[in-house]
């Protein structure tokens, strides 16, 4: 467990503040470091210059509303958790968030623990876990204490009871690169989905798309991942010439290897993808790729993020790591109307003007899942262009 440092600033709240000019700001900002306290935590950050507790800017302890980050820190999620810890400290570093203290707790030992740890040392706010199973330990714990939890995870079913998901959901760049393709002529929709929870999350994801854009879905087929699996669905997807799109709902690694087979059966269908392929670098060197669209968060904040984090840190942050520094982001905000010792004000994040951070606007609907504002890139020989900006906001909706 370690608890965040502050930099010195005013000694004063943040008020009305607005994260989209915040967060390019912020980005240019200093960050500082964690100290590690506990067993097992392991430095997640270079060590600090330590300043006294009569720092300028840093109010006492009981001032401050307390936060709980929870991820893994050690075990094999420990990278992610510690990407996830570090860019949580650069947020609080950035943003001069005087009115937070902020403390990780490791879930890899068992999260339930770490969330009963958390409350009984007086957080009244979660950010995280990053696994579905851990949010599933941690929400009846947290709900009884009516402390909200914001996940890192994109497992719908986990929403709702004082649970927010952050994590990138499927529904949604499902949704958006569908609409597009539609826009442009594209009505004959087949689909390729993994077996398993995934699949059938992005199969009722694409059948709802479709509904929404009048398209048709003509095919759909699921597969296990492996060259043959993927190769038999493809063949049971029908005549190439029956659809003139087809999302391929799983990651860029198994797009790499389906799209040779879908060109190798006749098809000249424009290949949709989903969020899964933001994190594959390797897609424009396949030349079956070229062409096809698929929907993310933008990526230019993120650039910008990650290198300051490998400034930082001597490596890439993984790309959850935003998850963590937008977390902190919207708790700063939110606390400006926070009194110390008093419950987090839950009601603030339902706000249809949304929020704003390094992975663009977002905003929480009513049953906890972030909605988020997508752009539509295109791979090509050149590499990946963006050819439908995201939304900067969501107005008057």
């Amino acid at each position: 467990m370690a608890e965040g440092l502050h930099a010195s600033q005013p000694a004063m709240r943040p008020r009305g503040m607005r994260l989209g000019g915040l967060a390019v700001a912020l980005l240019l900002a200093g960050c500082g470091g964690i100290v590690p306290r506990g067993p097992g935590a392991g430095p997640v950050a270079p060590p600090p210059q330590r300043h006294p507790t009569t720092q300028p800017g840093r109010l006492p302890s009981e001032a401050r509303d307390r936060v709980a980050v929870l991820v893994p820190l050690t075990g094999p999620e420990a990278g992610i958790g510690q990407s996830i810890a570090n860019a949580a400290n650069m947020a609080l570093i950035d943003s001069g968030g005087t009115a937070l203290r902020i403390t990780l707790y490791d879930t890899a030992p068992g999260a339930a623990a770490a969330a009963q740890r958390a409350i009984s040392e007086g957080n009244d706010l979660i950010l995280g876990p990053l696994l579905s199973s851990d949010v599933r330990a941690v929400a009846p714990i947290a709900e009884a204490a009516h402390v909200p939890v914001l996940s890192f995870s994109n497992d719908t079913d986990i929403a709702g009871r004082g649970v927010y998901l952050l994590g990138f959901t499927p529904t949604a760049s499902i949704d958006r690169v569908v609409d597009y393709a539609h826009d442009r002529g594209l009505t004959r929709i087949a689909a390729l989905v993994p077996n398993g929870l995934y699949g059938r999350r992005a199969s009722n994801a694409v059948i709802k798309a479709a509904e929404d854009a009048q398209a048709t879905v003509v095919s759909m087929q699921g597969y296990d991942r492996s060259p043959a699996s993927l190769s038999a669905a493809i063949r049971k997807l029908g005549d190439p010439k029956g659809y003139d799109a087809l999302l391929i709902a799983d990651s860029g690694r198994i797009a790499l290897v389906a799209a040779p087979l879908v060109r190798k059966a006749g098809s000249s269908a424009r290949l949709l993808g989903t969020e899964l392929w933001n994190t594959e670098p390797t897609l424009a060197a396949s030349k079956p790729m070229g062409g096809a669209w698929f929907a993310a968060v933008s990526d230019g904040l993120y650039g910008q993020f990650a290198a300051k984090y490998r400034a930082r840190f001597g490596k890439a942050p993984f790309r959850l790591a935003s998850l963590g520094y937008d977390s902190v982001l919207l708790a700063v905000r939110i606390a400006a109307d926070w009194r110390p010792n008093t419950p987090f004000p839950e009601g603030r994040l339902v706000d249809k003007g949304g929020f704003s951070g390094v992975d663009g606007a977002f905003r929480f609907s009513r049953d906890g899942i972030a909605e988020r504002r997508l752009e539509v890139k295109q791979i090509g020989a050149g590499g990946v262009t963006v050819v439908s900006p995201a939304a900067q906001g969501f107005g008057d909706q």
